[in-house]
């Protein structure tokens, strides 16, 4: 007897240029010719964020016939770049993104990206960068990528990342020509950081007497672009101060406010892919449906009209980065730890964790919205409840543990600005001060239950070695000035961090948030 044939499995579709045409129908295909696409961008760090959100953006661009000499090559310096750029060079550059809405899953290929230069290669990439075409440079390089000093918001020009590429590119200097040879990953003139690079081609590019690209921060962090500029040009200072100027004084850097939450894929997302619409991506993503990306119009060498696919230019993003930076961003870090401690896994069931739902909700209306400055067009009333909205979003299925992940890094941007702010008024820490003392308990290494913490951060013996000492002296925590500067020093908070810091070690998680919500 013979199987109908409409009922015989098909086998999923490996992502291929040369099977777009046979995507299922559930699956949406780029709406143009990736053939069609001219490289004009150098994106660096090309992770799940990046193709959720900019490659989106683009791929939606192209699709309408408009700005497609804008194609993306990716970059990058770091190890995670050389598996990435060999996962999507097996499937043309192609990455498949789910955008999830409650029960609904709305999968489409996007192929935006036209290229990935070998991170192995230093002069391929600065060539890459220097070359006429190229009219922007982008990054998404982490929060903590900008060496930036956490007690003064400036740039560090003492940071050891950025002392070893000052001195491994000082030959620009000399020749602009010139760069580090091809290194292996344990070659110590290979980059620390992705700014090396930039800085390299720039130089070339002011040598061959032609204008310098845009450099375009999307990352997650206040003032982005301005943080780029100081990095950028604090890298060229230590090289050569005619080159520093030449950037300050003609390249771009405009800040930017960029929102998707894109958790890390999962094995068990890459297989419901496969199953349920037939696709065969190493590399998928895995979204909400939102986005949103407010950017200043500041391009010194031209831009794609991305204003046609929803991108909102502005004269001065920093309403809406504080607004999300403070009630989004610090909203995840808020609920981060107390949920790690009380053991939750996923971020939709700490909200649905009345516990968890009150502080949130009660630190934000109460703490947070009255020291975030007006958004032209925006209610933050309105702004929080949509922010609670997405992180209830279930289908998304966002991790605790990457809402942990390098707080080192994310509270001295997301938490410590509110809290000044909070103290420069003479107003009320307490909610604020508790976010503080869940994350140093965290840092001790067991939850409320006694299971066990693995590390979460790069500095996590330093951490755990100040959250040890606390239980003793609250200051051993607050002491670390490169995170909360002279925050941690005002009497106001160490008073309201002591306190919860013994609420949470004598009677609990749970009990520490009952007495600040309710």
């Amino acid at each position: 007897m013979t199987t109908p044939s409409s009922r015989i499995p098909r086998a999923p579709i490996v992502l291929r240029r040369a099977a777009l045409g046979a995507l299922p129908p559930n699956v949406a295909a780029p709406g143009y010719d990736p053939a069609s696409l001219r490289a004009g961008i150098v994106h660096v760090g090309v992770g799940n964020f990046h193709r959720a959100h900019q490659a989106v953006y683009l791929d939606e661009l192209f699709a309408r016939g408009r700005g497609r000499a804008y194609g993306i090559i990716g970059a990058g310096v770091r190890e995670g770049d050389r598996a990435m750029r060999a996962a999507l060079a097996q499937q043309d550059w192609l990455t498949t993104v789910v955008e999830q809405d409650g029960e609904e899953a709305r999968p489409r290929v996007t192929a935006s990206m036209v290229g990935f230069v070998d991170p192995a290669d230093v002069r391929a990439l600065v060539g890459t960068m220097a070359e006429p075409a190229t009219r922007i440079v982008s990054l998404t390089v982490t929060e903590g990528g900008y060496c930036v000093d956490a007690a003064t918001g400036r740039f560090d020009g003492a940071h050891p990342d950025i002392v070893a590429d000052a001195a491994a590119y000082a030959a620009l200097a000399r020749d602009p020509g010139a760069a580090p040879a091809a290194p292996s990953a344990r070659d110590a003139h290979a980059p620390r950081t992705g700014f090396a690079p930039i800085v390299a081609a720039l130089a070339r590019r002011r040598a061959e007497g032609r204008g310098p690209f845009t450099v375009m921060s999307c990352d997650n962090l206040p003032g982005n672009g301005d943080a780029t500029r100081a990095a950028m040009v604090g890298l060229a200072a230590r090289i050569d101060d005619a080159l520093a100027h030449w950037i300050e004084e003609h390249a771009s850097f405009p800040n930017a406010m960029v929102d998707r939450i894109t958790p890390a894929t999962t094995d068990e997302q890459r297989t419901a892919l496969r199953a349920r619409f037939g696709i065969d991506d190493a590399r998928p993503v895995f979204c909400e449906a939102f986005r949103q990306w407010v950017l200043e119009d500041r391009f010194c060498a031209g831009r794609p009209p991305l204003e046609d696919v929803g991108v909102t230019f502005v004269d001065d993003v920093h309403p809406y980065e504080r607004m999300k930076i403070r009630i989004l961003n610090g909203g995840h870090a808020a609920i981060a730890y107390v949920s790690a401690l009380l053991d939750i896994v996923f971020v939709h069931e700490a909200m649905a964790d009345p516990r968890i739902g009150r502080f949130l909700s009660r630190l934000l209306t109460e703490e947070v919205i009255p020291v975030v400055p007006p958004v032209p067009g925006v209610d933050l009333l309105d702004y929080k409840a949509s922010v609670e909205r997405r992180f209830a979003n279930r289908a998304v299925r966002d991790t605790i543990r990457r809402l942990c992940l390098d707080g080192s890094n994310r509270q001295p941007k997301f938490i410590v600005p509110t809290i000044r702010a909070r103290l420069e008024r003479g107003q009320s820490v307490a909610g604020l001060a508790l976010v503080s003392a869940a994350w140093c308990r965290y840092c001790a290494g067991t939850t409320d239950s006694g299971a066990v913490i693995e590390p979460n951060d790069d500095a996590w013996p330093r951490l755990a070695a100040a959250a040890r000492a606390s239980a003793l002296d609250p200051r051993a925590w607050l002491s670390m000035h490169d995170i909360y500067g002279t925050v941690g020093e005002h009497p106001a908070f160490i008073a309201a961090f002591g306190a919860a810091l013994r609420t949470l070690a004598r009677e609990g998680t749970a009990r520490a948030l009952a007495a600040y919500a309710g």
